[in-house]
C-alpha cells in the first residue's frame, strides 16, 4: 500500500537532508510555525511528502526571492487562502452545474405539458 503525501514519513535530518537545509533551521521553521511536523509518541518529528514540499517552497522564496521569514509567512498565509477560495469556487461551479440541471429538466416538463 502507497503512503499518502500527507502521511509522515521522514526524520528530521532525512527530511534537512532532502531539502538541503540545516535541522536546526527545521526547528526553527517549526517554532515560527511555517511547518507542523508530525510528533511521535517519543516526540521525534516527521516530515511528509507535503512538509518537504513546503519547505522548498519557503526555501525558494527565501534564498530565490530574497524574502525574510515573515514575508514567507505573508506569502504562505496569502497562498493557503487563494487554495481555499479555489476549492470554494469548484464547490459553487459544481451546485451551479446541478442546478442547472434542474432548471433544464423542468423546462423540459414546461415544454412537454404546454403541447
Amino acid at each position: 500500500m502507497a503512503l499518502r503525501d500527507s502521511e509522515p514519513r521522514y526524520v528530521i535530518s532525512i527530511a534537512a537532508r532532502i531539502v538541503g537545509i540545516e535541522t536546526h533551521t527545521l526547528r526553527y521553521y517549526e517554532r515560527l510555525g511555517l511547518v507542523q511536523p508530525y510528533r511521535s509518541g517519543g516526540n521525534i518529528r516527521y516530515y511528509s511528502e507535503e512538509d518537504i514540499e513546503r519547505l522548498r517552497y519557503i526555501k525558494t522564496l527565501t534564498e530565490d526571492l530574497g524574502l525574510n521569514l515573515a514575508g514567507v509567512e505573508v506569502v504562505t498565509r496569502m497562498a493557503q487562502r487563494m487554495a481555499e477560495m479555489q476549492r470554494q469556487i469548484a464547490e459553487m461551479d459544481s451546485e451551479i452545474e446541478r442546478l442547472k440541471g434542474i432548471e433544464s429538466g423542468k423546462r423540459q416538463k414546461i415544454h412537454e405539458r404546454s403541447k
